[in-house]
């Protein structure tokens, strides 16, 4: 049995976090570290109440802050934590501060580390998300990736022996609660809402909120749509149009940030979403809804290379354009895996593809109970 600590502290990295948590403690000791990084109820609580997260076993309660600040708080609390439970192996996941602290505070107490959701990348140095993704896997010795172009990147950079295909864990999430969310959320019929007769969108990313030119071009294209626009606002995003002091037109409905069965719904319903996250991009493709990227690149180009996601910066003229000229085609291939992803990374693992406890070579890692080196294979088929 392998003492795993994973670490989570946003909603992505919950939402991925309960499918492999399932899968790893069929055979696994799990220590679970929130660090604090979303921090409210709606952003965090109800993630776990809901997608039956088991507590954590450490919450490190940072909170928000600047990246430099935050990224240095998590990393001393949570050298605390790995120094007292000393486990074999720490999971991150993702592209959060959460993420890049943890597999710094492990790699210099020498522990190995696994990165799921690897390889993805954006291109574009200027978010530090890119940065992030970048650093945890030149560090990691595992890395688990969502689709083929994350390992064709890693390959690019050099990283091969020690990369694994398994799929989108926030796939598996999505078809495991999905039953469940249309049996309990009450969203729709609270919110008065129709399926197909409103748009959805979200704001969250920081080149967008951080920057006045592209949040109020963001937001004179909500104003000049002609249909409900729901708008679950990010606490960023709130304070930063009250900055810029944004007049919302009457049909942009703003509410708090919502629980995942809620936000589901939401995306499962809608006629279009609208977002600059990289979570509801993929989710707008598990349930194939027209997505609108309000960036100008996205990590996830399959969705864009499929025809399902459509680019559209922070420029109005080009997001009205899209708003009612976007259609995707009538395929939708299975380009994030089959909804299995969980139990291939826990395979992965109780296969012997990691040492624990010990520093070592990358791509020379070998197991306590593996007499032969570990699979240098691109692809966990079964």
């Amino acid at each position: 049995m392998m003492k795993i600590l994973s670490i989570v502290g946003a909603r992505p990295e919950f939402v991925q976090g309960a499918p492999v948590s399932r899968a790893l403690r069929e055979h696994n000791q799990e220590i679970l570290v929130h660090t604090g990084q979303h921090y409210d109820y709606q952003m965090s609580q109800a993630f776990f109440d809901e997608l039956g997260i088991p507590a954590p076993d450490y919450n490190l309660g940072v909170g928000s802050g600047s990246h430099g600040w935050q990224t240095a708080e998590i990393l001393a609390r949570l050298e605390h934590v790995l120094i007292k439970e000393q486990p074999d192996l720490v999971i991150v996941r993702g592209d959060t501060n959460s993420t890049l602290s943890g597999v710094l505070a492990a790699s210099k107490l020498h522990i190995p580390t696994a990165h799921v959701e690897a390889g993805e990348r954006s291109f574009d140095r200027r978010m530090p998300e890119e940065i992030n993704r970048l650093v945890a896997d030149s560090i990691a010795d595992l890395h688990f990736c969502v689709s083929q172009s994350a390992v064709r990147h890693l390959a690019a950079e050099g990283i091969t022996g020690s990369v694994h295909w398994v799929g989108d864990v926030m796939l598996d999430a999505l078809l495991q609660n999905r039953p469940i969310a249309r049996r309990r959320s009450v969203i729709l019929s609270r919110l008065d809402l129709r399926p197909g007769a409103y748009s959805l969108v979200t704001v969250h990313r920081a080149g967008n909120t951080d920057d006045p030119v592209r949040l109020s071009e963001i937001v004179q294209a909500l104003n000049d749509v002609q249909e409900t626009v729901v708008f679950p606002m990010h606490p960023r995003t709130r304070n930063a149009l009250a900055r810029l002091d944004a007049q919302l037109a009457a049909h942009i409905r703003p509410i708090e940030p919502v629980s995942y069965f809620d936000m589901m719904m939401l995306e499962e319903n809608a006629r279009l979403i609208a977002t600059d996250s990289g979570g509801v991009q993929r989710e707008a493709y598990f349930l194939r809804i027209p997505c609108l990227t309000l960036r100008d690149e996205t990590e996830w180009v399959e969705t864009v290379e499929v025809g399902w996601n459509r680019l559209v910066g922070a420029d109005a003229e080009r997001i009205l354009e899209a708003w009612y000229g976007f259609a995707p085609p009538t395929e939708h291939p299975d380009v994030f895996g089959d909804g299995t992803a969980a139990v291939r990374i826990a395979r992965v693992l109780r296969d012997g593809a990691v040492s624990f406890g010990l520093p070592c070579p990358k791509h020379a890692i070998r197991s306590k109970s593996a007499e032969s080196p570990a699979s240098s294979g691109t692809e966990e088929q079964s």
